[in-house]
């Protein structure tokens, strides 16, 4: 303040200067030019709410700039808050958007309404830039499939299920709004495709219009848990005997954060979160970082085989971001000495990404969702089972084309979160984790979770899984092919370098089956993961 007082008119404190002279003139008319009294006093007042504004800025001591540049310094703070909407809606092209680009986000509005989707004059990819990427269609291509065609039998007797080849991956009540749960519930009755509940259990709103569930059993056992924060059969049963879940999914890991926990503070464990989690009101809700039903792989299989009973024979699996490559191998060692598999494996993406995480996680940690599957699929080949286990796959898929990339790196079935959530009507304004998301998708807040109008939102929800379903028909038949479980990698084409193109085949390793029996060494990349891998052990033996 003294160094104001010393040099009031150094350019840095010019506008707290200028707003204290005009103070004073706006003081000094109000006195000579009473016609205008009034309006001169009020400028008077604003004047000098920005001086004490000014001297709070002067003396705070949390924010150097402030104490530099009094008053002006706030426009900072102000544009810093707007940039992420300065970017998006006037700067970023329409490739250039991040995590998705304005034109797959324009893709999901527009299948979701209805609307046009269709594009003018060209690519605006440059074709020739490394990373591009492309489908070989075929000279003789075949009748599109019909939508109805398009699914995937998954577990064995009475209880298998037929999903659609698109489903609605992991989202939480908690982590969604109850309105955004009960449109893409009620989408999913509608179109004939699963509701993936997350790990914060199954809510009154994933039950109120009947959509198909899978229901996904994080660390923490929301939904089947004793007061000692571990696994209770009993309740598992009772819960899992609901006719709407058609599945019972493990999480061992996800995309966003691999091997972090999560606590959700006790002041947000309100009593219908306490009721659906099965946690007792105030106090922190923690989502350990490991299970407690099981420490070695053989465990975990069993773990499945028990929860595959306890639901009374409904298929049971269990979803992962793949970490240390003999991890994955140690469970695949542990099907074979237990004779246990699971009905299907759920491999995510390190680049999913609906749930907030360390900055840390979620750029550095975890395989990306290509890699993993392929890693995942041909793992399942070499040891001779992958006949057996159906693999779902979420990360980042959006559109037709991402879908058949997927699908031809060894999908059964694809997954996706945030493409729903545009379809209810997210924006990307990245504030999930705030409780101020601006269309009501994330946010707990009655007032702003009206703005989602549920039967308008449940159509557009049906919409998209409908012409995403049948664009990826289209692409199918122009490659020649009869059915997306057709596609292989070698379908698929990648730009490597400015004078280098490749396949999927070349770029991802393909195992025959039985080969990591036979011979294991044989795989590059397979020969030491699998050397360090133990079914009793998820650590290196190596």
């Amino acid at each position: 303040m003294m160094q104001f007082l010393r040099y009031p008119f150094e350019p840095r404190y010019s506008a707290m200067t200028i707003c204290v002279v005009l103070a004073v003139i706006f003081a000094a008319l109000s006195q000579r030019w009473l016609a205008y009294a009034d309006v001169l006093e009020l400028l008077c007042v604003v004047m000098l709410a920005l001086v004490a504004l000014g001297v709070h800025d002067l003396l705070q001591t949390r924010h150097a700039i402030l104490r530099n540049y009094p008053i002006v310094a706030h426009m900072r703070f102000i544009l810093e808050d707007i940039r992420p909407e300065l970017r998006q809606y006037f700067f970023e092209g329409e490739k250039d958007g991040a995590p998705f680009p304005r034109d797959k986000r324009a893709i999901v509005y527009q299948r979701a309404k209805r609307e046009l989707d269709k594009r003018p004059f060209g690519t605006m990819y440059d074709v020739y830039q490394e990373q591009y990427e492309w489908l070989h269609h075929s000279i003789a291509p075949q009748p599109a499939a019909p939508i109805d065609a398009m699914r995937v039998d998954i577990g064995l007797g009475p209880r298998a299920y037929s999903a659609s080849l698109l489903n609605i991956s992991a989202m939480s009540y908690g982590a969604l709004s109850a309105n955004a749960i009960r449109a893409l519930n009620k989408g999913a009755r509608a179109g004939g495709f699963f509701h993936d509940t997350g790990e914060g259990g199954v809510s009154p709103y994933h039950r109120e219009f009947g959509g198909d569930l899978v229901w996904e059993l994080g660390s923490g056992y929301f939904g089947a848990r004793n007061v000692s924060g571990g696994f209770d059969a009993t309740l598992f049963a009772d819960a899992a005997a609901d006719p709407q879940i058609k599945m019972v999914e493990l999480k061992l890991s996800q995309g966003a954060k691999p091997g972090h926990g999560g606590v959700l503070p006790a002041a947000k464990v309100t009593e219908e979160i306490s009721k659906i989690r099965g946690v007792p009101i105030g106090q922190d809700c923690v989502s350990p970082a490991s299970h407690s039903a099981f420490s070695t792989p053989a465990g975990l299989l069993e773990f499945v085989a028990r929860m595959r009973d306890l639901s009374g024979g409904k298929p049971a699996g269990f979803k992962l971001c793949i970490g240390h490559p003999w991890e994955f191998l140690a469970i695949c060692k542990a099907m074979l000495d237990t004779g246990i598999t699971p009905d299907f494996i759920v491999i995510d993406g390190k680049e999913g990404g609906t749930g907030a995480a360390p900055l840390e996680f979620m750029d550095h940690v975890g395989m990306p969702l290509r890699d993993g599957l392929s890693f995942a699929h041909n793992a399942l080949i070499g040891i001779g089972l992958r006949d057996k286990i159906k693999i779902g796959a979420s990360g980042k898929i959006t559109s037709a084309f991402d879908m058949a990339k997927i699908m031809a790196l060894g999908a059964d079935w694809c997954n996706a979160a945030r493409g729903f959530m545009f379809a209810v009507g997210c924006i990307q304004a990245q504030s999930c984790h705030t409780g101020l998301c601006p269309t009501g998708v994330t946010s707990q807040d009655p007032a702003r979770q009206r703005a989602i109008v549920v039967p308008d939102k449940a159509e557009r929800v049906v919409n998209f899984h409908h012409n995403t379903l049948h664009a990826l028909a289209e692409l199918v038949a122009a490659a020649g092919l009869a059915h997306p479980q057709e596609l292989r990698p070698h379908h698929f084409q990648r730009r490597a370098s400015s004078d280098k193109v490749i396949s999927f085949a070349e770029q991802y390793e393909q195992l025959k089956p039985g080969q990591l029996l036979a011979d294991p060494s044989s795989s590059p990349q397979f020969r030491e993961a699998w050397a360090l891998s133990s079914p009793n052990s998820f650590g290196r033996v190596g």
